[in-house]
């Protein structure tokens, strides 16, 4: 008799007013596969109008890939208080499409992602990329924002694993 592995879809989730970054991973007993990854771009419209974009986007990608959980880069201080409000706001808005759609939701700082998928809390963009791109054998290097997302999700899963 064969036993089927329990699965869990993970979307993690890179928040920003202009690019929202995505990843979706599955994990499938103790192996880490790739789904997809991408980039929610807003157009020009007003806040409101983009953050709208971000939640139909997150809500889309919830329902279109099974998604079960959404980790998400936790706010941190920047040094312009006008864009620390719309990163929040884009993670406001992502969050919100998480609960909505039943999805508890985890939250990791941004020093703990690198960490995880790196080994350095204060690794260079491109070395998450890189390793990204290792970790789920991608045949190419995924976009930043992405990328990050996709760093995201696995920390979540090497978090929550552990």
């Amino acid at each position: 008799m064969t036993r089927t592995s329990v699965s869990r879809r993970i979307i993690g989730i890179d928040p920003g007013s202009r690019i929202t970054g995505y990843g979706v991973v599955e994990v499938v007993g103790k192996n880490l596969v790739y789904v997809t990854s991408g980039c929610i771009r807003t157009g020009t419209g007003t806040i409101p109008e983009r953050l709208g974009e971000i939640y139909e986007g997150v809500t889309t990608l919830i329902s279109d890939y099974k998604v079960q959980e959404l980790a998400i880069e936790e706010v941190f201080l920047a040094r312009n208080p006008s864009s620390a409000l719309k990163l929040g706001q884009a993670r406001g808005v992502a969050i919100a499409a998480a609960v909505t759609n039943g999805l508890p939701v985890f939250e990791y700082a941004a020093r703990s992602v690198k960490q995880a998928v790196v080994g350095t809390g204060r690794a260079a963009k491109p070395q998450v990329q890189h390793m990204v791109k290792v970790l789920l054998q991608l045949g190419g290097v995924p976009a930043e924002d992405a990328a990050d997302a996709l760093a995201i999700a696995i920390c979540h899963v090497n978090t929550v694993s552990a």
